[in-house]
């Protein structure tokens, strides 16, 4: 795959109670405002559970991660469909491997952003069958 600084990759998921209470038994974080309905009769997702979307558009890379740091800007709340953004911000290829460095953008269903983040890593070289 030919990647290039600015090119865009997107993914969006809308969130279920049931996939929340999950992620809150696997990842332990059993905090009331993950598992206890709000007035609304929602469940908070967890930051790091919408985070995830972006992992998926780094699996289509064979992006391995070295360094993430995101802010949470808003929260999302089961029902909630939230788009990931990833732009590449620069691609360096080196022996074996492409560095890259990207920004991700997460937008619920009406275009407020909820999370921000940048992340940078490699891309390791298609290994060459002889």
């Amino acid at each position: 795959m030919i990647i290039r600084a600015g090119d865009v990759f997107t993914w969006e998921r809308t969130f279920t109670e049931e996939e929340t209470l999950q992620f809150a038994h696997l990842s332990g974080d059993q905090g009331k405002h993950h598992v206890e309905r709000d007035e609304k009769g929602r469940l908070m997702v967890h930051g790091l559970f919408t985070a995830s979307i972006g992992t998926k558009i780094g699996g289509d890379l064979n992006y391995i991660a070295r360094e993430m740091v995101s802010e949470f800007v808003r929260p999302v709340f089961t029902g909630d469909t939230i788009t990931c953004e990833i732009t590449l911000t620069s691609v360096e290829q080196m022996e074996g491997i492409k560095k890259v460095a990207l920004k991700s953008v997460y937008r619920n269903q009406h275009g407020k952003e909820v999370l921000i983040g940048t992340s940078h890593g490699i891309i390791r070289d298609e290994l060459k069958i002889k």
